[in-house]
């Protein structure tokens, strides 16, 4: 009866030695969880305020090409080669390009540490997000494509970006030197070739808000919202 005791003695206290390590082991493995959700909170919070302001800018794009569009649909020009400049600076002078905080997902990615995210919904999520991001640069791609094309016209002979600069104050952000003599871009709002490039890239601006920018947006908020509530658990 002595040895048995024993024996049962010995056997509790392994099990009781296997039920601690298993709880700091399980302890352990939410900590590092958190850490991981915390982490990628901060990384999604940024990347929604990139996204945001680059809607912004891109929308200011589309909008300022929609209104050069309008000018050209004029039976006389009703705008003065100042504001022709402004427009085309505004609308031209950005190139779109969504550039999301992705470090830390991206090493869980590589080491495999995506597993430890206990919610299996979440991991779905951020394993969509990178292939999400990779059909957003190729629409990106067609957009700076559309882009210069537009811009391809303002490399003749015909037209001036000088005077776009020097209307618009880019010369002066620059440090260029004034030209007092200027040439006239204004003779584009009659141009059907400028006319086409610029509702392409229009409607390639837009098409990549509509289609692209938005449903991402929703995507980033819904992963936002799985790490709240993980991490208020």
């Amino acid at each position: 009866m002595y040895a048995i005791g024993e024996i049962v003695l010995v056997v509790i206290g392994i099990l009781i030695a296997l039920a601690i390590n298993n709880s700091n082991q399980n302890r352990a493995i939410k900590e590092k969880e958190r850490t991981y959700l915390t982490g990628l909170k901060d990384e999604f919070q940024t990347s929604k305020s990139k996204l945001e302001k680059l809607i912004e800018v891109n929308r200011g794009n589309y909008e300022g090409a929609k209104k050069i569009i309008g000018h050209m649909s004029k039976d006389t020009i009703a705008i003065t080669e100042q504001q022709f400049s402004e427009l085309l600076y505004s609308s031209f002078v950005s190139d779109i390009s969504f550039n999301p905080n992705n470090s830390l997902l991206n090493e869980m990615l590589n080491s495999g540490s995506l597993r430890d995210i206990s919610n299996q919904r979440l991991r779905i999520y951020l394993t969509n997000w990178i292939s999400t991001l990779e059909d957003i640069a190729k629409q990106e791609i067609e957009l700076a494509r559309q882009r210069e094309k537009a811009l391809d016209m303002f490399r003749t002979e015909e037209n001036s970006i000088r005077t776009i600069f020097n209307l618009a104050g880019a010369s002066q952000e620059l440090n260029l030197p004034e030209r007092k003599k200027q040439s006239s871009n204004l003779h584009l709002l009659n141009s059907k070739e400028f006319e086409n490039n610029l509702l392409l890239f229009m409607l390639t601006a837009y098409a990549t808000e509509d289609a692209h920018y938005d449903p991402l947006m929703e995507h980033l908020n819904s992963i936002l919202e799985l790490l709240e509530a993980e991490i208020k658990k």
